[in-house]
């Protein structure tokens, strides 16, 4: 019982309870809140990947707007792309595919 005394006796000469209020506000954001800062962290780190995702998105979205513009400008590029990506070809035309 005298340790037990003792040991209070030290903890509270050393910890005030400015200092312990400030330790349990602390444990209670970091680890205990709904929106602790554990998660915080996590949803930071998931916004930033979903950023990256959206950015790329609207890369390919550019290039296939790009690509849209220059079938509609030209049939030459139309027919080109007829005949490389879907293999189309003339009457009467025999195609050979080289590999």
């Amino acid at each position: 019982m005298n340790a037990i005394k003792n040991f209070y006796l030290l903890i509270k000469s050393v910890v005030n309870k400015y200092i312990l209020t400030l330790i349990v506000f602390v444990i209670f954001i970091v680890f205990i809140d709904e929106n602790n800062v554990i998660r915080r962290v996590k949803y930071e780190l998931q916004i930033k990947g979903l950023r990256k995702e959206i950015r790329h998105y609207e890369e390919l979205r550019d290039l296939s707007t790009k690509r849209l513009e220059k079938l509609h400008s030209s049939d030459s590029e139309l027919e080109r792309v007829a005949r490389e990506d879907y293999l189309m070809k003339k009457p009467n035309e025999e195609v050979f595919i080289v590999e």
